[in-house]
């Protein structure tokens, strides 16, 4: 890539957070970028974009969008309060979701054995008690009959 700065950020008067591309980058894919990182063409102003919704926490939108467009390798010149690089926002406090915690135990279920696709463990047969034989007579049963006629 080029030498020289592929964007500008800085804060405008009647625009708010404001963003415009150089010559040594290409209109279309600036266009492209500056949209993904939430900035809308200025209309009547030609290479300009603002940043849609500056009062929604606009100074952090501007100084993450300076970061993803370094981070792609492109040399991004930013307004000192603007530039992640000198000016950091205070960190936002850590809330924990236990986010981390779930993917290192799948992390590690995943590196272990399954026991879905394991061979069936062998197991003795259960224990039978031989059935008796068969007896040669035919056993006897009573019957007792009841006063009334009825059967329980």
């Amino acid at each position: 890539m080029d030498s020289g700065p592929h964007f500008a950020f800085g804060a405008h008067d009647t625009h708010g957070f404001v963003a415009s591309f150089t010559p040594s980058m290409s209109a279309h894919l600036a266009h492209w970028y500056l949209e993904r990182e939430q900035f809308e063409p200025v209309p009547g102003e030609p290479g300009l974009y603002r940043l849609s919704e500056p009062e929604r926490d606009g100074p952090r939108r501007t100084r993450q969008a300076v970061h993803d467009l370094r981070r792609q390798g492109y040399t991004v010149q930013a307004d000192i309060r603007l530039d992640p690089a000198v000016s950091a926002s205070p960190p936002h406090p850590v809330r924990p979701n236990g986010l981390q915690e779930r993917r290192s135990r799948l992390a590690q279920a995943a590196a272990g054995r399954t026991t879905q696709r394991a061979t069936a463990p062998t197991t003795s047969l259960p224990t039978v008690e031989p059935i008796p034989p068969k007896p040669t007579y035919a056993p006897t049963v009573h019957l007792t009959a009841s006063g009334n006629g009825r059967s329980r």
